[in-house]
């Protein structure tokens, strides 16, 4: 029961500690192993996982990603039994897509032909393109330098922003002896590709390197799909094997943070040195995680610090502003974000712009704000987020109606299930005085963000124009459940009073 406490509180390596006892008290409870299982992944006892799974394994109730911890201890111990018989768990479960790369990769260790291997697996969704880059891996590290870039090129078309793929040539061609190739993969003036480039080490390819790199690749893939602990499993196998892998080092933070584990994610973080590559993004990854904790006061120093560090980036002033405008300090954002905006020069972007002009609005320069966000639009004529932010600003003043309108037209046909975006163009209609096309769509909004204090404001206002009194109110007290400040005194006074007219000039 402690246990589960500390499990409860994300105190993992408390709840791994407590599991591990009650383990050993009943070595076979296969609920007991499952707990100590995952709790000893989250915490890094690597032992206690292996001790666990065991049991789990023994009674045929061991989860899938079992096996790849096993296929991680195999490989690093050189057991080709244990590889086999780990390959075909892993076959049989749902990470089977894995399985052509994993033994393509055995294949080369021992002297065969891995191609035939790829070739012959069914390729479909996710498979297709880890087959895709394992095929130029394996030709790269066969020393078929021609192909294995041809085959590279064709990999990094379907997803050019990947970092993971352009390392991992990276480090094989560096091994090979193909340095200024290898440091073309990885041009850039972003910090971690600077990093990498110049702190490049030529990796010895085989099944070790193959499988890390492999597991950190899913793990980044899976970033953001509420998998973290799959994500823990695969960068904790990968680390294994790589112990000097930052970058797996850095998704194991961010999946036990998604877990709540925050005091063991800051000391994985803490491990990664400032030499590494990846220091900026584990300091960046440490202000996310005082978020999470809801600890907006230690995340907004932790980014006060990088922003005014000596040799900070344009990413670290944007993203301490980022701080600032989230807390509603908008007027000290601002110039931080002309800073920033500075920085990036010829290649700052419409979101440059898009921030400034946003925090320049909310802090009440509107003149200063509109250009910025005009530029934005410029910059991005078909992304939803510019176009709505301007056409809706404009809408709330009353200026520019037709025009504004008609952005807001355009970001509902980019976005139609966008309930923020489609209140925008409902309230401009409603401005513009069109009640019969406005209500519709402001309706659409509030059931699709039922909880939006100024989506059922807007409807509000919309019923009573439109002479439904009845359910003006309804929308108001709605509205009011989470509203505070100023927007709560105003409902009050709607629901006492109704609302009065207000016409905007064209």
């Amino acid at each position: 029961m402690k246990a589960r406490a500390a499990a409860a509180d994300g105190a993992v390596d408390a709840a791994a500690a407590g599991y591990s006892a009650a383990l050993t008290a009943a070595p076979g409870d296969e609920v007991v192993a499952i707990r100590a299982y995952r709790n000893a992944l989250a915490a890094g006892d690597l032992v206690l996982a292996r001790r666990a799974a065991a049991v789990l394994v023994r009674s045929d109730v061991a989860p899938p990603d079992t096996a790849i911890l096993a296929f991680a201890d195999a490989v690093r111990t050189r057991d080709k039994l244990a590889i086999d018989d780990a390959l075909g768990r892993i076959g049989a479960g749902p990470l089977d897509f894995l399985t052509p790369v994993l033994r393509a990769w055995v294949a080369f260790d021992r002297g065969g032909d891995p191609f035939p291997i790829l070739d012959g697996a069914s390729e479909s969704g996710l498979s297709r393109r880890y087959i895709a880059e394992h095929r130029a891996l394996l030709l790269l590290a066969s020393k078929r330098r021609d192909e294995g870039i041809a085959a590279l090129r064709a990999a990094m078309g379907t997803d050019p922003g990947s970092i993971d793929l352009r390392w991992n040539a990276a480090s094989l061609l560096a091994g090979i002896g193909e340095r200024r190739l290898a440091g073309e993969l990885l041009a850039g003036d972003d910090p971690t590709m600077v990093g990498l480039r110049n702190g490049l080490v030529g990796a010895r390819p085989g099944t070790a390197f193959a499988t890390s790199r492999v597991l950190t690749r899913l793990a980044a893939d899976l970033g953001g799909q509420e998998t973290q602990t799959l994500a823990i499993l695969l960068t904790r196998a990968a680390l294994s094997l790589d112990p000097s892998d930052d970058r797996a080092r850095l998704l194991l933070a961010a999946a036990l943070g998604g877990e709540g584990a925050f005091d063991r994610a800051q000391l994985v973080l803490g491990s990664i040195r400032p030499t590494s590559p990846f220091y900026g993004a584990a300091q960046a990854e440490r202000i996310e995680l005082r978020r999470k904790q809801g600890d907006p006061a230690q995340a907004l120093a932790l980014a006060q610090s990088l922003a005014t560090a000596r040799g900070a980036s344009e990413r670290d002033v944007r993203r301490y502003a980022d701080i600032l405008s989230d807390q509603g300090r908008d007027g000290e954002a601002a110039p931080l974000y002309a800073d920033a905006l500075e920085r990036a020069g010829a290649d700052a972007t419409w979101i440059h712009h898009l921030q400034l002009g946003g925090a320049l609005e909310r802090s009440g320069n509107w003149a200063a704000a509109l250009p910025h966000l005009r530029k934005a639009v410029e910059l991005a004529p078909d992304e939803p987020v510019a176009l709505n932010y301007l056409g809706y600003a404009q809408v709330e003043r009353g200026e520019n109606l037709t025009e504004a309108v008609g952005l807001l037209e355009l970001a509902n046909r980019l976005r139609p299930d966008d309930p923020a975006i489609t209140d925008s163009l409902g309230w401009g209609y409603y401005r513009s005085g069109d009640i019969a096309r406005a209500l519709p769509l402001l309706e659409q909004a509030a059931q699709g963000q039922p909880g939006s204090v100024t989506i059922n404001e807007h409807l509000g206002d919309a019923y009573w124009r439109a002479g439904r009194r009845f359910e003006a109110r309804y929308a108001w007290r709605a509205a009011s459940i989470y509203a505070d400040g100023e927007q709560k005194a105003r409902l009050a006074t709607k629901l006492a009073d109704g609302v009065v007219q207000r016409m905007a000039a064209n």
